[in-house]
């Protein structure tokens, strides 16, 4: 890759205006392997005119050129799949099977739910004698994480070429080479000039710009619950629109009739996946109180089987932690449950054992967590899971809503009518039960602190469209 240093800005790889830089860090090794440049204000306005520009063309193109263009970068990145793992590996530091099973895949998943949406989609309706259709909202300010990279770029991306709007990047500075790699393939498939605009920064500077941009009409966020505030709060001085999809502290509720031995492992692994760095994590785990000490032998014995290593080596489980801000947070919080009583399974605080170097994390798991501790309310964002203990299902279920978050549930028994009772009490914008998996094709999105909008399949396009109603378009001449 050859544009570290340069943002890509009306279909051109562009010098940006400042001289600054900031090192990209492999978290396995602490090494610089990268150096990119950061933006500024002039860097965000050339992108945000050249969008501007490009809208009004592009808010034109009929659905077979996007269904076209949307067919030919999936053609494009799927011949690049193998970069996309190797970048993610190498910014943030996932194990190399996670990169290309998951993580690397998901671009594809989004792009391809996206196509299958945009086939399907009503623009328009009529009522009576109106005409009802939706529109492209305009110019996009899209800023993403560095947890699942190229999976929040592609949500994004896709339903906006998908509806017609233009847009400008900005990427996580801690992971931003699966982001310049898919302006690579962006530009390889045909996106028109100025569609597609991308600025590598810091938040205060780039993403502020972007925020508060009377030219852009629209914010989609993804981070964490406070930038995702600071973010709505820049916007509202232009009134445009903002989407935030923000973190979480999800509830897994294992009922009394559940087989315990599955269901507490996969919670477990769960938990753990990605070194711990989902929103949607389960990271509560909600088991009756009877139960308690039978819950924590089979996580404990599960817990072992969580091998922190190399990305590289075939026997890893979970690799580092994405920075060392993330790596110092996570300390502060594994010792603060220690220090507020919570009975230490396994793990704690420092590096795992043989691991000296890289922002390694011991797999952790707390026991006899009560809902008022601060392990059982704060976003760790890293391997360590809290189980809580309670009385009966509604005790469950009032803990599980006691959050400020609303991302995500889990809920698993053996009488799956009684899961889907308990899934509508939660408080939540996704349940899974029994172990579901997600689907690209359904709303991805929370309650509460944990954002508003969705993302994903045709709800994904809902945010980047305006409605506009026609009255009299059916009235007899």
């Amino acid at each position: 890759m050859s544009h570290e240093k340069q943002f890509y800005i009306n279909g051109q790889w562009a010098e940006p205006s400042t001289t600054d830089t900031v090192d990209v860090i492999n978290p396995a090794t602490e090494k610089v392997v990268a150096t990119i440049a950061l933006g500024g204000k002039a860097d965000v306005d050339a992108a945000v005119a050249a969008a501007r520009k490009a809208f009004e063309t592009y808010s034109q193109t009929s659905r077979e050129e996007r269904i076209a263009l949307l067919e030919r970068i999936l053609e494009v990145y799927q011949r690049r799949s193998a970069e996309f793992a190797e970048a993610i590996t190498l910014e943030m530091g996932a194990p190399a099977k996670l990169s290309k099973y998951a993580q690397a895949p998901s671009g594809t998943g989004h792009f391809a739910a996206a196509l299958k949406a945009l086939k399907e989609f009503e623009f328009e309706e009529r009522i009576g004698n109106t005409l009802v259709v939706k529109e492209p909202i305009g110019v996009c300010g899209l800023i993403t994480p560095w947890n699942w990279p190229i999976n929040q770029l592609a949500c994004k991306i896709a339903p906006a070429l998908a509806t017609g709007c233009t847009m400008v990047l900005k990427p996580s500075e801690v992971a931003p080479l699966s982001a310049l790699l898919l302006a690579e393939v962006l530009d390889e498939a045909g996106v028109p000039a100025g569609v597609f605009n991308l600025v590598n920064g810091d938040g205060p500077t780039v993403g502020n710009a972007m925020s508060s941009h009377p030219d852009i009409d629209m914010m989609s966020f993804t981070g964490s619950t406070g930038a995702g505030r600071q973010v709505m709060k820049t916007g509202a001085d232009t009134i445009k629109r903002v989407a935030l999809e923000l973190g979480g502290k999800s509830a897994n509720i294992l009922l009394e009739d559940v087989d315990f031995q599955k269901m507490v492992a996969h919670a477990v692994m769960s938990c753990m996946n990605n070194s711990g760095q989902s929103c949607n994590a389960p990271t509560r785990l909600l088991v009756p109180n009877s139960r308690m000490d039978e819950v924590v032998e089979i996580a404990k014995a599960v817990a072992a089987k969580v091998k922190p290593g190399a990305p590289d080596a075939p026997d890893t489980t979970i690799g580092p932690v994405a920075s060392k801000a993330q790596w110092s947070k996570i300390q502060d919080l594994v010792a603060k449950g220690i220090e507020e009583g919570a009975n230490l399974v396994v793990g704690g605080t420092g590096r795992p054992e043989g691991l000296d170097q890289g922002y390694y994390v011991k797999p952790t798991i707390f026991s006899h967590v009560t809902p008022d501790m601060t392990i059982a309310r704060e976003e760790i964002f890293g391997p360590v899971l809290s189980i809580i203990g309670y009385e009966d299902e509604a005790d469950a279920i009032r803990i599980a809503n006691d959050t400020r978050y609303g991302l995500s549930g889990y809920v698993s028994s053996a009488d799956l009518d009684r899961a889907r009772n308990v899934a509508r009490k939660i408080r939540t914008g996704m349940v899974h039960l029994n172990g579901a998996p997600l689907d690209n094709d359904a709303p991805f999105g929370g309650y509460k602190e944990s954002g508003n909008g969705r993302e994903w399949g045709h709800y994904g396009f809902e945010d980047f469209l305006e409605v506009k109603s026609i009255f009299g378009y059916y009235a007899e001449s």
